[in-house]
């Protein structure tokens, strides 16, 4: 785990008036980043790469003030670090009487916005909550790309968030950056979501592809990490846990329903033999690894497990890291497909929350 800390200065939400020929005022915010992995460093990557649009469009000027990892411990630096420097050079070195706990570090860095990226833990979703916690405790903005506080504490985080006057957001943990979450209270004002039907990991689309062209299953895992899609232990990914993570907070949120993990009924494609896939394939169907949530009178009803689905079926001719989510809505059906998304896509989503908690209104 890494975390690093940016600042940043914005306009204020709501319409401001300015006497003509005036520039609108800069604010300053302060934002930590937990996790300085593939997704942290995009991050920071996109900050450097969109200064000028920040500026131009938003008011906004950036500096890095603290950083943290297991292996450095608490930085913090009220001046500045160089982004660039970071990301060429490393962090820098520990220094002797720093922040010691996230408490600690979110004082010395002055974080306005708290952005958790995190590796995921399933089980209990800490030191992610934690984190974010702390960080609304401390008056910042909390913004999650780990799927583990909206699992295991959505409505504690959601709460603490209103009654400090701050926001929660966590856009990147389904579907990357595509607006699924902020889709809803803005866009969709007042729908009722009867259940979704989707496909939501992108490791298993490439290692099911690649087993129809012949390869056995653990050849495709091993292309699906050469291609950078599967970490290094695939479990979560093959035994459908991140699906079911991302189901359940898709459930949670949006359809108002108190599920756990452990209600979602998971069966992942471990199981699934090459021969069972390359013959359903000469069938004319695929197997997919599909999400499913329906509200039904006995409650609500979610799985993740492998369907044999006919190539008329869009969800069957999804490959690499597409996803796609159908929404049955009380007005409509709605589709949605992120196309070959990637970790960019993911720092977006923390970048756009970023934005979302500092310059719109609730």
């Amino acid at each position: 785990m890494v975390v690093a800390v940016v600042s940043f200065s914005l306009r204020r939400a709501g319409p401001v008036q300015f006497p003509l020929g005036k520039e609108a005022p800069i604010r300053t915010w302060n934002l930590a980043l937990v996790g300085f992995g593939n997704v942290g460093k995009a991050f920071v990557r996109l900050l450097i790469d969109k200064r000028a649009v920040l500026r131009r469009d938003y008011d906004v000027e950036c500096r890095l003030t603290g950083l943290a990892s297991r292996r450095l411990g608490w930085l913090a630096e009220p001046e500045g670090f160089d982004p660039a420097a970071l990301l060429e050079a490393g962090p820098p070195a520990p220094v002797a009487g720093g922040p010691q706990n996230v408490r600690e570090w979110l004082a010395a860095a002055r974080a306005d916005v708290l952005l958790e990226a995190s590796s995921l833990n399933r089980r209990t979703g800490q030191p992610a909550i934690e984190h974010l916690h702390a960080a609304l405790e401390a008056g910042a903005h909390a913004v999650s790309a780990n799927k583990g506080p909206v699992v295991h504490a959505y409505r504690e985080l959601r709460n603490l968030a209103r009654e400090k006057g701050r926001r929660f957001l966590f856009e990147s943990t389904v579907m990357d950056g595509t607006p699924i979450f902020s889709l809803f209270p803005h866009a969709l004002p007042a729908v009722e979501i009867r259940g979704f039907r989707g496909i939501m990991n992108s490791t298993t689309n490439v290692i099911l592809t690649e087993m129809e062209r012949g390869l056995d299953f653990d050849r495709a895992v091993r292309k699906a990490q050469e291609i950078g899609v599967a970490e290094t232990d695939p479990s979560d990914d093959v035994d459908g846990w991140d699906a079911a993570v991302k189901v359940a907070a898709l459930a949670i949120v949006l359809m108002g329903e108190p599920i756990t993990l452990d209600q979602v009924d998971r069966t992942g494609i471990r199981s699934l033999s090459p021969e069972e896939v390359r013959a359903a394939r000469a069938e004319g169907l695929r197997y997919r690894l599909i999400c499913r949530a329906e509200r039904t009178p006995q409650g609500l009803r979610a799985s993740v497990r492998p369907e044999k689905l006919p190539l008329s079926d869009p969800l069957a001719l999804l490959e690499g890291t597409t996803s796609a989510l159908r929404f049955d809505l009380d007005v409509f059906g709605l589709s949605i497909i992120e196309h070959k998304a990637g970790v960019v896509a993911t720092a977006y989503g923390l970048f756009a929350d970023f934005l979302r908690a500092t310059t719109l209104r609730s």
